[in-house]
């Protein structure tokens, strides 16, 4: 969520009213969510301003760990600098640590591409934002789900009830300190999360929405705090831990 709305922040400064438009102090810091948008903090150190140029050896843009060969224009200028130094920092500050770690593996060497593609400046924000918006498609739709045998089945529905949220075990990335909170596409995915994890016996599908429009799913070791609720089902293992039919 971070990275798309920084994104889609840097699109409208490439493409702005006033032209493109770098900041030249761009650090997490100067940046807040708000209602789920990233805003800018402070504009003082922000510019319209293009380096200008004679030849393209003028316009070579420079970061402690990298330095990238651009274009000197007809019109004396370097072409799409601000564009690009703001992408390169988006990576470095943002993508580099938020990108990797949370994503459905599916999902995954999708990213792997945004990230190599705006490390190496292979991509422009334009096309940034297009990759960005393909795997929101992929993750919103669930199409990025493999085709896997049908793990539902495995699973006694016991509607009418609801688990107590409390502390259980952990997992990553959970929505919840106290246990494993997770979102997911629909139950069939649940039930394929809750098969990979040697502590799951039960799950639900709870009313919580993430940013996306998902739902977040609950999993759980123990099935000792069932109380009623007639809008709930409790997806429960056939086979307890001890090998026994439940």
């Amino acid at each position: 969520q971070i990275c798309l709305s920084l994104v889609k922040l840097l699109f409208y400064l490439a493409h702005s009213p006033l032209g493109s438009i770098v900041l030249l102090d761009f650090q997490p810091r100067q940046f807040v969510m708000v209602d789920g948008n990233l805003k800018v903090t402070d504009m003082d150190d922000a510019s319209i301003e293009e380096l200008s140029c004679k030849e393209d050896n003028d316009c070579t843009l420079d970061f402690p760990t990298k330095s990238f060969p651009l274009k000197c224009s007809v019109v004396g200028k370097c072409e799409g600098i601000n564009e690009k130094k703001n992408l390169f920092n988006a990576y470095r500050y943002f993508f580099t640590y938020l990108l990797p770690h949370s994503a459905p593996l599916a999902l995954r060497p999708f990213l792997s591409d945004i990230l190599n593609a705006t490390g190496d400046l292979r991509y422009g924000i334009n096309e940034t934002l297009k990759a960005f918006e393909k795997v929101l498609h992929l993750y919103k739709s669930g199409l990025y789900l493999q085709e896997t045998p049908l793990l539902l089945k495995d699973y006694i529905s016991l509607k009418g009830f609801r688990v107590v949220e409390g502390e259980d075990y952990k997992c990553w990335p959970s929505y919840s300190h106290l246990g494993c909170l997770l979102s997911v596409h629909s139950a069939e995915e649940a039930a394929a999360i809750c098969n990979s994890q040697s502590q799951c016996q039960s799950f639900i599908v709870t009313q919580q929405r993430t940013w996306t429009g998902r739902p977040l799913a609950l999993f759980q070791s123990s099935l000792t705090d069932l109380i009623p609720d007639a809008n709930a089902v409790v997806y429960i293992k056939r086979l307890a831990s001890s090998g026994e039919s439940l």
